[in-house]
């Protein structure tokens, strides 16, 4: 009896102990960023199909490659009008994921970059202040290239190179499905 006892308690801290460190690298839902960021904005999701010609000039647009014709879109409204646009970008940074959210406003300005979850170890991560480079950059007018337009991160090159792809995949996505509504 006194075993099973150890045994259970031992299964309860083990999965506390879990359930904390997973909850530790999960930091937000796009919604609850966008509804922290825009704070009384309705928030919907748009679920897209591309055709093959949006894939391609997405592709060319970013220089980037999409691995799916499937995009979903965040249209942030207030007062019945589009204030913002989030993208979530989920990749692999060494053998682990992250996504991103990019918020875009309508002129097709990055307004702001997020981390949303981060499955490498923490070190790896970008912060807040490299974050806020990409703010302000737009496709056509900005290249968006590391070490060019965006500093590296000393230590942390492979996420620095994979949060600057997915923002030039980001801006060439809503230029392509959103840009000709201006």
């Amino acid at each position: 009896m006194v075993s099973v006892v150890r045994l259970q308690r031992g299964s309860l801290l083990f999965f506390f102990l879990l359930l904390t460190f997973a909850g530790a690298r999960e930091f937000n839902t796009p919604e609850r960023a966008l509804s922290r960021i825009f704070p009384g904005a309705q928030i919907e999701i748009k679920n897209l199909i591309l055709s093959r010609e949006q894939k391609r000039k997405v592709e060319e647009l970013g220089r980037v490659r999409l691995d799916s014709r499937f995009v979903s879109f965040y249209l942030v409204r207030k007062d019945g009008r589009i204030i913002a646009y989030g993208y979530v970008d989920t990749h692999r940074v060494r053998t682990r994921s992250e996504s991103v959210l990019f918020v875009i406003n309508p002129s097709g300005e990055l307004e702001l970059v997020e981390v949303l979850a981060f499955n490498e170890p923490l070190e790896y991560m970008a912060d807040e202040s490299w974050l806020a480079l990409f703010r302000g950059k737009a496709l056509g007018r900005d290249q968006i290239r590391l070490k060019r337009d965006i500093p590296n991160i000393t230590g942390s090159t492979l996420t620095a190179r994979v949060i600057t792809r997915a923002a030039r995949r980001a801006l060439a996505l809503w230029k392509v499905l959103f840009g000709a509504e201006r």
